[in-house]
């Protein structure tokens, strides 16, 4: 029914004519939050309000609004407004902070005076581009930079101002030479850093680094024309090309290098052909692969430089270990490929627990039988007690093999007073709680971690117990990490929401020190915490996996309901249990499924079901995914010894006898998360 025109008049003059409702009250903690947003939204005009309203009366996180303010204009600012910022601010994370975009800032300006001043007064020092531009204003006052400067422009990952002037520079200057940007050029090709191997060419030459660009669109066409382009550097251009083609068909490229390849590159640079063919086919699980890296090896031994160190990544040589632990045959040159490839290592990447056990395990396996061999794996024995304390994968393999007990380590000695009050004192960690408090936990995680620089061990733990009593249980967990001397199981290894936790354990079926260890991985206990991708809550789901294993489970689900602790620990543990099943309770199975879908583990076993499982764990052809598995499964070694489950399980029994599916087991759990 229409209403009449003067009634509709009457009535908006009655409304106007009542008191407007009181607004709330907006307190300094909203202002902190409206300032951050303004700054996403780039709001030059809120930002400036804020910080004016932030500073009478001072808001304990006025320096974070006043940071955004002038960071949002620092391309515009001059070295007065820095100063200032720096006077108010002393000592403080924010100020670092401005300080690295201020010498991005000043470098593109190319002052180097100033970047040379403000370089010198930079704490975090981990913005490469910034080290590089530091360098180039040594070598712009005339100083020598020694191999420092040739490290900082070698490392970087992706082509940026600071780092491709400096090589230029450095180029110029004959601080570099050819040999060395093409092998810059090969470091960033294999890594796929495209941009930054044709940067690296261009260093030496346009026709090279045309030739480069045009070898990453057609590395085939490239390879088979009679004449390649690049003169001279021939040789490194189908060194690139090779790769390339590798990157895509590992197959191809072995047939072009067999084919023609190897008589121009000569034998040095066609075994370097060959191990990078090799890891590409390692990465693909090809069977080809250990074949590559021994032709490689051979090669390099034909050229006489068995005596020299090689040009291979430390990647590329422990891709050459994967590929041989995957071989079914031949267990002499088997174990001998691991032991060549492990001693080409760099020696940090040497010491590290995975190599020094896989080293120890060759070395085993190669020793004669009887006494002759005795000293051998008595050798080898030793290397494995050099690792078998460390609380890591190896380090727990290593000590189950020598026999040794893992008893939990003495808690550390309670904390005094005094100790207590000297880190709740600390302004830096207290800003850090009260902006996760807010929502700003990007922030508020990263002014926790720069408070935490030189931290002694005692304080650690006083942050860590400050952490835990607030309930951040993703910085009660990484700040008690740190530690060396004293370790706090139950700082490393909480238990929120036990009670829920242990019961969704209970009703799915699931073991639950394996559900904590798979939460702790996934989330950190972080409720509301949401993936890149998507995936939300303690237990990361995906929404349609939520979906699918809500409906198989008769649960009304909406999307909104991922962010519901009990929802997520009911779906997720679900899931896990549907997952473990469909790999005949193989927890290295179920927790590669787990995190990179059912599909690829299933593939990934395929041919290899005896293989041990350690040994299959290590050639996951995914980084992240291979460093989940042994993270949870040693983090459910810990939650065991935390809720008191006896006899306490061992990481072998963990990993099992084998990959092999038992035949009456499910074969439900073959959807990968959408």
């Amino acid at each position: 029914m229409a209403i009449p025109r003067f009634l509709g008049q009457f009535a908006l003059a009655l409304i106007l004519a009542l008191p407007a409702a009181a607004p709330r009250a907006q307190t300094g903690d909203d202002l902190i939050v409206q300032a951050r947003e303004a700054l996403r939204r780039k709001d030059a005009p809120a930002l400036a309000a804020a910080r004016a309203a932030v500073e009478n009366p001072p808001h304990p996180l006025a320096m974070w609004v006043e940071y955004w303010e002038l960071s949002n204009r620092l391309d515009q600012a001059q070295q007065s407004e820095f100063d200032a910022f720096a006077a108010r601010w002393p000592g403080t994370y924010v100020l670092d902070r401005l300080r690295n975009d201020w010498l991005l800032v000043l470098g593109k300006r190319r002052d180097w005076a100033n970047v040379r001043a403000e370089y010198a007064r930079f704490r975090m020092d981990d913005d490469r581009e910034v080290s590089c531009y530091a360098m180039e204003a040594l070598l712009q006052d005339g100083r020598d930079v020694g191999v420092a400067a040739r490290e900082a422009w070698a490392a970087q990952h992706e082509v940026d101002d600071g780092c491709h002037l400096l090589g230029i520079d450095l180029y110029a200057r004959h601080r570099i030479d050819a040999d060395e940007a093409w092998a810059a050029a090969v470091r960033h090709l294999e890594f796929r850093h495209l941009a930054m191997a044709r940067a690296a060419a261009e260093l030496i030459g346009a026709d090279e680094a045309h030739a480069v660009a045009s070898l990453f669109v057609d590395p085939l066409r490239y390879l088979k024309q009679k004449r390649p382009a690049g003169g001279a550097s021939g040789r490194e251009l189908g060194l690139l090309a090779l790769m390339r083609l590798a990157q895509t068909d590992p197959d191809a490229a072995a047939a072009q290098l067999g084919r023609s390849w190897s008589r121009r590159l000569g034998p040095a640079t066609t075994a370097t052909a060959w191990a990078q063919i090799g890891k590409q086919a390692a990465m693909r699980q090809l069977p080809r692969a250990a074949g590559d890296a021994r032709r490689a090896w051979h090669l390099w031994d034909g050229a006489h430089r068995q005596h020299e160190a090689t040009p291979w990544s430390d990647d590329l040589l422990a891709w050459q270990v994967r590929a041989a632990l995957r071989e079914g045959d031949g267990e002499h040159q088997r174990w001998t490929l691991i032991r060549r490839a492990i001693a080409a290592m760099t020696p940090t990447l040497q010491a590290e627990s995975t190599w020094v056990y896989w080293d120890a395990q060759a070395q085993r396996a190669l020793a004669a039988g009887g006494a002759s061999g005795d000293a051998q794996r008595e050798r080898a024995r030793a290397a494995l007690a050099t690792i078998a304390e460390r609380p890591d994968f190896y380090g727990r393999l290593a000590g189950e093999e020598l026999g040794r007990g893992d008893p939990p380590p003495p808690a550390p000695a309670a904390l005094s007073a005094a100790e207590v009050a000297a880190v709740r004192g600390n302004p830096g960690l207290g800003r850090a709680l009260q902006l996760i408090a807010l929502g700003l936990r990007s922030e508020g995680v990263r002014e926790w971690n720069f408070t935490l620089r030189g931290m002694p061990e005692r304080e650690l733990l006083a942050a860590a117990a400050w952490a835990c009593e607030r309930e951040v249980w993703d910085r009660c967990i990484s700040t008690s990490d740190r530690t060396r001397a004293e370790v706090d199981l139950a700082q490393r290894y909480p238990m929120p929401f036990h009670d829920a936790v242990l019961a969704q354990a209970r009703a799915a079926g699931v073991d639950a020190a394996v559900l904590y260890g798979l939460m702790r991985q996934e989330s950190r206990f972080v409720v509301d915490t949401r993936s890149g991708v998507g995936a939300t809550g303690l237990m990361q789901l995906m929404p349609d996996t939520a979906r699918i294993t809500a409906r198989r489970l008769g649960v009304p689900f909406q999307n909104s309901m991922l962010a519901d602790r009990d929802t997520n620990l009911l779906l997720g543990a679900a899931y896990f249990k549907r997952v473990l099943d469909g790999f005949g309770g193989s927890l290295p199975l179920a927790a590669a499924a787990y995190n990179a879908g059912p599909g690829r583990p299933r593939r990934w076993r395929d041919g290899v079901e005896a293989m041990d499982p350690a040994a299959w764990t290590e050639t996951i052809p995914f980084s992240e995914t291979r460093d989940y598995v042994k993270k949870v499964l040693v983090n459910s070694l810990y939650y065991a010894t935390r809720l008191g489950i006896t006899p306490t399980p061992t990481l072998r029994s963990r990993l099992g006898a084998s990959l092999a599916i038992a035949a009456g087991a499910a074969a439900a759990a073959t959807d990968d998360q959408p």
